[in-house]
């Protein structure tokens, strides 16, 4: 099972942006991410076509279940 973090994120243009982090710490730490997220937000690093990220909209972990067969 693969496990990404992904942080969401408002734009100027009133889009909706993630950036994803692979292999979270669990349990997730909310004040931590929150930190993460605010300095995104101040260091102008991140741009979309919408525009720079603006505000922290929610963070959640999604679970990937892969499961492959033989088929030849």
């Amino acid at each position: 099972m693969a496990k990404t973090l992904e942080l969401l994120f408002l734009t100027e243009g009133g889009k909706s942006a993630t950036l994803s982090v692979a292999d979270p710490i669990e349990p997730v730490d909310v004040e931590k991410v929150k930190t993460a997220m605010d300095a995104v937000i101040a260091s102008n690093v991140f741009t979309t076509a919408s525009g720079l990220f603006i505000s922290a909209k929610g963070a959640r972990v999604v679970e990937r279940n892969v499961s492959e067969y033989e088929v030849n």
